[in-house]
């Protein structure tokens, strides 16, 4: 009996969830790097850029995503990837 109530309570909690659609999606890619951006319904943003600065070298990558938490403050990484590896920024990312 007891997982019967727990099991309809989870369910219930489940269905109570408003989904979350998609808002906004750009894409552009080319030969020299691509570039995209995603915004969701519920506050979640994330856009990225990359592009060859040499032909025989590893990509540039630069980018941004953010999200609101259950409070509504706005958490915002913005990152660069390249050749010196994933070098993120932003106020929730630990200090070495």
């Amino acid at each position: 009996m007891k997982f019967l109530i727990v099991f309809v309570a989870l369910f219930a909690i489940a269905l109570a969830r408003p989904e979350v659609e998609i808002v906004r999606h750009d894409s552009e890619v080319g030969p020299e790097g691509y570039k995209f951006a995603v915004e969701t319904s519920d506050g979640t943003k994330r856009g990225e850029e990359g592009h060859l600065k040499e032909a025989d070298s590893a990509l540039s990558i630069t980018g941004s995503y953010s999200w609101v938490d259950t409070e509504g403050n706005t958490h915002t990484i913005n990152y660069v990837a390249d050749e010196n590896g994933y070098q993120p920024e932003g106020a929730d990312v630990p200090k070495a």
